[in-house]
């Protein structure tokens, strides 16, 4: 019934298996992965036809985290997987990026990549089984792909390159490497580091992509016995098409990317556009066909201009970065804020601080987690000059804004050092080329402006590559027509003293390792210019968080105290935040958090909390409240829920007759502990002059008793002398003699008693 092909071999000390032809089989092309325990299945299928006049490639990847692969069930109200997380969304790009360039350029058929995780085992992380996975399911599938291409995780532990580091073993990590590519060239990479150098980044991405070969000669393996008939594409020549856009549109095209502003650079090319649509368009050729044409003449001019002369659109040479604007505090009352302009991209960066109630909480099939530090980015179409639906974020804005988090999160201190949660938001009011780069640097300024202590300041720069032949060209901080029309999109973050993220985008088949040495060395001198641009504005994290600000207070109870701080059902801790108006976190260890705007209040509710967990002292004076009144005295709150009970004979120097001709329910009043009784303390009301807080002056003649605990109690009990009870009983056994005889005689007198039954 089934046809399987099976293919197996060791990688990084763990097998990985590759397996077709037994799970859906419907599909183009099924692989299963499995790498460890970890197992992962993607199935490919593409349109037979593409539709009329497609103009571009519809590739669509989905990456599908199943909890029951890690034995869980979701979270959630509704119980099942819902939309896509941001973990799923940003592997779905990790998959997609790489494979893109690979299919042939006439194949424009709808195309639909679906991986999904089938068993977690909580030691190998899916990403890069879930890549390989899909590259060998396009391999075998018959889709014009010209792959395979493999993927590695690079680690970087105790100076060491480590492959495929367990989820165990990346937090020991200095690096976390994803790197995807064919067997001669890279074609994606996506990174964390903390501040290595571009030669150890470089020779991770060398070390990933030589291991990644084992992937590779697998799939080709599995490929060879298992890989459907190629499809046949359509051989179009539009040759002579081609000359009669050239003759139309060249010189206006050329003119038009000679203006450097970009609103009349793209008023000049629609112009230009229109024209050859006008002459050429008819009923045998299409406005897209003509449109396609179009901007491939659009990359021949510019590519051309650049290799041949090395001046760019704007008139920049190929190392030159855009005129840049730092400031500070545009927003006086946010936490922090920052506006970073360069050239014509502007990102207005805020950021806010909040408490460990604010930290987000994710739901992953390696178990729950907290995120203290998030990091949202928007792009709305006004900042690019368009009239477009305002939409919530998508894939680009996911990534990109991960992508600013990867380069800032090394920096940030410890939540022990700076115990808030953090948000940073990006809004980019101008566009035009390497806007997730300008998020970086005005990200680290706004947190520096809220006095977040960041290590040093972040900046990060977008290189770009025109490849034709063996000629190539690497521009620093790329516009958006550069990127468009370009190579690669190749971004590097870092501080002065080393890289923090790095990712790159390949549209051709791969580049070599010497274009990547030539990108990351531009790079660095281009991050060294902006950090210097940066530092007009503001140079380092300010001394303190701003007044707006939630101000933190850290103290530490007894773990045996947190109960009596949280109460019946929360009950002491609700009360306690709706009087003060603080939040307040308790942790399992005994950390207490206070937060306020207000440091009068957060000290109010560091002494009610204190005053929970303390224990009486005999002599000290204490604020309370009467809570009941009874016959013998009142009892009164205070330390928190303690109560101690105020004798009648305490309330006054004089006689009493009635406590409540003293004392109601209700009364605030101050009392002084005078002992404990049994474990329950003994107060006094008199001894205390209710209006300073004092001790009390006593009457002449008064003697003040020193005060007893059960401990007093205890010493005198243990300190009477076992002797001096055998003396005891020995006069009560005299006692007893004498009343024997007593006895004898008072029987003469009066008949005995009998006990009754």
């Amino acid at each position: 019934m089934f046809n399987i092909t099976k293919k197996q071999t060791m990688w990084g000390g763990r097998p990985l298996i590759l397996e077709t032809g037994k799970v859906a089989r419907q599909a183009d092309g099924t692989v299963i992965a499995t790498y460890g325990d970890t197992i992962v299945m993607a199935a490919v299928v593409a349109a037979k036809a593409a539709k009329p006049d497609q103009d571009f490639f519809p590739l669509t990847v989905h990456y599908i985290e199943k909890f029951y692969a890690a034995g869980k069930i979701p979270g959630g109200y509704f119980r099942r997987e819902a939309k896509p997380t941001e973990r799923e969304t940003l592997i779905a790009r990790l998959i997609d990026r790489p494979i893109r360039p690979l299919f042939a350029d006439e194949f424009k058929n709808e195309t639909q990549v679906v991986c999904t995780v089938l068993q977690h085992d909580g030691v190998n992380d899916p990403d890069v089984v879930a890549l390989i996975a899909a590259s060998a399911a396009l391999t075998i599938s018959g889709i014009p792909f010209l792959g395979p291409i493999g993927a590695a995780k690079v680690g970087y532990i105790n100076g060491e390159y480590v492959l495929n580091p367990s989820i165990m073993e990346m937090p020991e990590s200095k690096l976390d490497l994803v790197v995807a590519g064919t067997e001669e060239s890279v074609l994606m990479v996506e990174s964390e580091a903390q501040e290595l150098s571009e030669e150890v980044m470089l020779g991770a991405v060398n070390f990933g992509l030589k291991n990644s070969k084992t992937a590779i000669d697998l799939i080709i393996a599995l490929a060879d016995e298992a890989a459907k008939e190629p499809w046949a594409l359509p051989e179009i020549d539009n040759s002579e098409l081609y000359k009669a856009v050239k003759k139309i549109a060249e010189k206006p095209i050329r003119e038009a990317y000679g203006i450097v502003n970009k609103q009349e650079r793209v008023a000049a090319l629609s112009a230009a556009k229109k024209e050859v649509l006008e002459k050429l368009v008819n009923e045998t050729t299409s406005a897209v066909l003509v449109g396609g044409l179009l901007k491939k003449l659009e990359m021949d001019v510019v590519r051309g201009g650049l290799i041949e002369t090395g001046k760019r659109i704007d008139g920049r040479d190929v190392k030159k970065v855009r005129p840049i604007e730092a400031e500070v505090d545009i927003l006086p009352r946010t936490h922090g804020s920052a506006l970073f302009t360069r050239g014509e991209t502007q990102a207005l960066v805020v950021a806010t601080l909040g408490t460990s109630q604010d930290e987000q909480m994710l739901d992953e099939l390696d178990g729950d987690k907290r995120d203290r530090f998030m990091l949202h980015y928007n792009f709305p179409p006004y900042s690019v000059g368009e009239a477009t639906p305002l939409r919530p974020p998508g894939r680009r804005e996911i990534g990109h804004g991960r992508l600013a988090k990867r380069a800032i999160l090394p920096l940030l201190p410890s939540k022990e050092e700076f115990p808030y949660a953090i948000r940073l938001v990006s809004e980019i009011t101008e566009s035009n080329g390497s806007s997730y780069m300008a998020s970086v640097c005005g990200g680290s300024m706004a947190l520096m402006a809220a006095g977040v202590p960041l290590a040093r300041p972040v900046a990060g720069i977008a290189m770009g590559l025109i490849l034709e032949g063996k000629k190539y060209v690497v521009l620093s901080d790329i516009m958006g027509d550069e990127d468009h029309l370009g190579d690669m999109d190749f971004k590097v973050a870092g501080t002065d003293e080393g890289i923090t993220a790095l990712q790159m985008d390949i549209k051709v088949r791969g580049i070599t390792e010497e274009i990547m040495k030539v990108a990351l060395e531009q790079a660095h001198e281009g991050r060294k210019h902006i950090l210097g641009e940066m530092s007009k504005a503001i140079t380092g994290a300010r001394g303190g968080v701003s007044q707006h600000a939630p101000k933190v207070t850290t103290i530490q109870i007894p773990k045996d105290k947190i109960r009596e701080v949280i109460g019946t059902g929360g009950k002491v801790i609700r009360e306690l935040c709706e009087e003060t108006g603080t939040k307040i976190d308790i942790e399992q260890d005994g950390t207490v958090r206070i937060a306020s705007t207000d440091a009068e209040k957060a000290q109010i509710a560091v002494d009610r909390i204190m005053g929970i967990v303390a224990e009486p002292e005999m002599g000290m004076i204490y604020d309370g409240k009467v809570v009941d009144i009874v016959d013998f005295g009142a009892f009164v709150q205070f330390l928190g829920a303690r109560q101690g009970l105020v004798h009648i004979s305490e309330l006054a120097f004089s006689r009493v007759e009635k406590v409540g001709d003293v004392l109601k329910v209700g009364d605030e009043v101050k009392v002084k502990c005078i002992g404990m009784d049994r474990g329950k303390v003994r107060l006094s009301y008199r001894m205390v002059n209710q209006e300073t807080g004092e001790d009390a002056e006593l009457p002449e003649g008064f003697e003040v008793r020193a005060p007893r605990s059960d401990n007093d109690r205890g010493e005198r009990r243990g300190g009477r002398d076992r002797g001096d009870r055998g003396d005891r009983g020995g006069d009560r056994g005299e006692r007893r003699e004498r009343s024997n005889d007593d006895g004898e005689d008072r029987g003469e007198d009066r008949p005995r008693r009998r006990r009754p039954f």
